[in-house]
């Protein structure tokens, strides 16, 4: 597909129209610590069924995308293990991860000692299905957005990419966090709502996912799902590039 072509996306408030040339997929944070059995939220009683069922839709996510020749760039959630970089004293980031046992060391599921949220160990590891390809990017990020003192702008800036594709968890905290910060970047965002997902409030008659899908439909950019993001890739671009929304 040319760059002087576009593809259509039904989405929330209105239909996106994207270059794949200068597209990329996000993926935030699916690593075992959040999503696996045996990581931290499942560990600390967290339901983490929400954030397993967004796996199987992802997944066809990222093989669309990598067939459309879209890059892939995965963030992960770790800290240092000297935990240099988790904060100060006092600081909320610091108290918020320790409290949920950020360094500490556990017995992982695969057989290896683990340390909670730290690099280079199981925990961090994006989950199975969602391995990233040789091709793929990874950032590694130790506040909830991906633009903190991380290297996520050079890399999004090297592939060309002005419009960002988001997945992951959790919807409204890092998802969001980094959505915020990529808009006031001027890339434009849209999320895949079957591909994010909260633990928070979840069991709420209104949830934290779903208030995350409001606000970025509504100020932030674009929401649509897996479904309708495959089958834009799939339909015939509709119009040169120059006359996107």
């Amino acid at each position: 597909m040319g760059s002087d072509e576009l593809v259509a996306i039904n989405g929330r408030p209105h239909p996106v129209h994207l270059d794949p040339t200068q597209t990329a997929v996000i993926v935030v944070d699916m690593e075992n610590d959040f999503g696996a059995v045996g990581g931290m939220f499942h560990r600390a009683g967290l339901d983490i069924s929400g954030i397993q069922a967004t796996i199987a839709p992802t997944a066809r996510v990222l093989k669309a995308a990598r067939q459309a020749g879209i890059p892939v760039v995965y963030l992960k959630m770790a800290f240092r293990p000297d935990l240099s970089d988790i904060g100060p004293e006092g600081a909320p980031n610091r108290d918020r991860h320790l409290f949920f046992g950020a360094g500490q060391a556990v017995d992982a599921p695969d057989g290896t000692k683990g340390r909670v949220l730290i690099r280079d160990t199981w925990n961090t590891q994006i989950v199975a299905p969602l391995e990233p390809a040789p091709q793929d990017t990874v950032v590694y990020k130790h506040r909830f957005s991906g633009f903190f003192e991380t290297e996520l702008h050079a890399v999004l800036q090297n592939l060309g990419a002005t419009t960002l594709i988001f997945t992951g968890c959790t919807t409204s905290v890092c998802v969001e966090s980094t959505i915020r910060d990529a808009m006031f970047r001027d890339y434009r965002c849209l999320l895949l709502a079957d591909c994010t997902a909260e633990p928070i409030a979840a069991g709420l008659e209104r949830s934290n996912h779903e208030a995350s899908l409001l606000v970025i439909e509504t100020l932030f950019g674009w929401v649509s799902n897996s479904t309708d993001f495959i089958q834009g890739l799939e339909r015939r671009a509709v119009g040169p590039a120059a006359s996107k929304v």
